[in-house]
């Protein structure tokens, strides 16, 4: 089950305009890392689950492509465009093969069910 959205036909033109334009080159810049990159984790500094989540994959020995957007002081309107396009209301976001799976205890479970070694060696989304 999906989380309700505002039906696009509530919303005037200047919402809209200003909705698809905010922090657009961030959204795009997220976009793109996780359309190109295998493993891509969206965070922030200072956050303690974003550097546990960055030392498993480290741990890990594999290669991921890290984002960081600000800290809990700076970056908060990047960060909230990067929330609204996934849909994903925390940090960090973990991405494997173009394919949101959470944050870092969800990056946890889905390596001890396996559903991460799965998803690693799926094609790219």
């Amino acid at each position: 089950m999906s989380r309700p959205l505002l039906d696009p036909d509530a919303a005037s033109a200047a919402a809209i305009a200003a909705r698809t334009g905010f922090h657009a080159s961030t959204v795009e810049e997220v976009r793109a890392a996780v359309a190109r990159e295998k493993l891509v984790i969206v965070g922030m500094a200072w956050n303690p689950s974003v550097k546990k989540a960055r030392n498993i994959l480290t741990e890990q020995k594999l290669a991921f492509t890290y984002l960081e957007y600000g800290n809990y002081i700076s970056g908060w309107r990047q960060r909230l465009a990067i929330k609204l396009w996934s849909g994903w209301p925390t940090f960090p976001q973990v991405y494997v093969q173009g394919r949101l799976i959470g944050g870092c205890s969800d990056l946890q479970a889905a390596i001890k069910d396996g559903t991460f070694q799965k998803l690693l060696e799926s094609s790219h989304a």
